[in-house]
């Protein structure tokens, strides 16, 4: 792999990964159309995911260490030990991350056969415009008023259950969940913070079912440096990328990122045709 593929990868990664736009949609699109096979680069793959995970550890290192305090206190070993219960709001954040991961279990068995879908660039199209779709409604919901303080058990399980509909190939992870979010009565902005940080165990187990697949194809060592710089880009890219949602889910709108999606998904069941 060229320095340029991993950083146009990389790049591609890094936005399409926070942005509500899909990455694994774009990160198909760009294989297909420009034959960027990723045969032998698995390793590359569990690299460049990865750096957007770092991304997420940088941006919000201050809730994560806040709720490990409160963890550790909620069971009496932290340094807020001995408060009152409800003054474990980032502990009562990570019961609620917990809960909505639980049901990505459910995803584990047909994983392989979703995976295929990610050769279809028709399909991809399809998946990008049901986010754009789910974009729009979101940006018309009323407001909600939860946060970490008074999310139920059962938003989380639904925000859950939609992640794992996410995992279709083209479906955007943020965009489904943030809109789950909202539907369930999340403030907006609590809503970004909370697709984000519940994606940190999705990701990190993925990367570990992917790392050991990659090992056991093997690495193509004389492509690390390449794979180093897309790993880069995408942490990069991906810290711009959620500080961008994060403003505009407290001063603007997502309605932009539907009107993308409908185009791009548009432009790829064309392409698709065309090539």
């Amino acid at each position: 792999m060229s320095i340029w593929n991993a950083v146009l990868l990389g790049l591609v990664q890094g936005i399409a990964e926070f942005l509500p736009i899909s990455s694994s949609g774009h990160l198909s699109i760009v294989n297909n159309l420009f034959k960027m096979s990723n045969d032998g680069h698995m390793f590359f793959d569990v690299l460049l995911h990865l750096g957007t995970f770092i991304s997420i550890l940088i941006v919000y290192w201050q809730d994560l260490k806040e709720m490990v305090y409160e963890v550790l206190s909620f069971v009496n070993v932290g340094p807020l030990a001995g408060q009152p219960r409800e003054h474990y709001p980032m502990a009562r954040m990570f019961l609620m991350i917990v809960v909505a991961t639980l049901p990505l279990f459910l995803v584990l068995p047909i994983n392989d056969k979703l995976e295929t879908l990610y050769y279809s660039n028709v399909f991809i199209g399809i998946a990008i415009i049901l986010t754009g779709c789910m974009l729009y409604v979101a940006d018309r919901m009323k407001p909600g008023k939860k946060t970490e303080r008074n999310m139920t058990m059962l938003d989380a399980l639904i925000i859950g259950l939609c992640q794992c509909v996410a995992t279709i190939p083209g479906l955007s992870r943020s965009g489904t969940t943030i809109t789950a979010g909202i539907a369930t009565g999340l403030r907006r902005d609590y809503a970004v913070k909370f697709s984000f940080l519940m994606s940190l165990p999705a990701v990190l187990g993925a990367n570990l079912l992917s790392l050991v697949k990659a090992v056991g194809e093997g690495v193509d060592w004389a492509s690390v440096p390449a794979y180093l710089v897309g790993m880069l880009v995408a942490m990069v890219s991906g810290i711009a990328s959620i500080s961008l949602l994060k403003y505009i889910s407290v001063k603007g709108r997502f309605g932009g990122f539907a009107y993308y999606c409908w185009v791009m998904g548009v432009l790829s069941i064309v392409l698709s045709m065309i090539f």
